[in-house]
């Protein structure tokens, strides 16, 4: 791979993990009710996520979906249900003061394994495998999942950093239903493209 396509697959990369999606909003609503430091395992479950999926993707998992077009149907189902579920749990989140020991944000395995039904993960790794890794050669593959192993983290920080920003803001009961409620909505929202409307 030469410099130059290097360069524009790490942009790539960077500008689909930094841009807004069921990830960020969900790792700014985790950085808003956890903290940054309890948020880490989530980020390094998405970190270790997607770049698993980009090798398999990589390795002939979209052929499977090219030779059974039924799966396409399955997994936009599992994602839809998931994200609004995902959605309610956030919506109804308890405030700050009144969780107990039991409430804890999500685990690396968890975000890990969420990236199998969040359509944005799918779409950003099928896009640079198709872009940057034409032939699927083991090599291009590698460096395709190592490119959003490099920009995963420093993305994602951003995102649970910002919720910490506003976390004194939250301190207010009304405040943070609300915020709980915006970051839902935008979770559904972000269904949007996976639904198919507008094209």
């Amino acid at each position: 791979m030469s410099p130059a396509v290097l360069t524009a697959l790490v942009g790539f990369a960077f500008v689909a993990t930094i841009t807004p999606g069921p990830n960020n909003l969900m790792l700014m609503s985790s950085g808003a009710n956890f903290g940054y430091r309890r948020t880490l395992p989530h980020m390094l479950g998405i970190l270790g996520g997607i770049w698993v999926m980009a090798l398999l993707v990589g390795a002939g998992l979209m052929a499977l979906f090219d030779a059974f077009p039924a799966l396409n149907l399955v997994l936009k189902v599992l994602s839809v249900v998931y994200l609004l579920w995902l959605a309610a749990k956030i919506a109804t989140a308890a405030p700050i003061e009144a969780r107990d020991a039991r409430s804890r944000p999500m685990t690396t395995l968890q975000a890990a394994a969420f990236q199998w039904v969040n359509p944005k993960a799918w779409a950003m790794c099928m896009s640079a495998v198709t872009l940057y890794a034409p032939h699927h050669s083991l090599g291009s593959v590698a460096i395709v999942a190592g490119a959003f192993a490099v920009v995963c983290f420093p993305s994602n920080s951003v995102w649970a950093w910002l919720g910490t920003v506003v976390r004194r803001w939250l301190s207010n009961a009304t405040r943070l239903r609300l915020f709980n409620f915006t970051m839902a909505g935008l979770l559904v929202a972000s269904l949007y493209p996976v639904l198919g409307f507008g094209g």
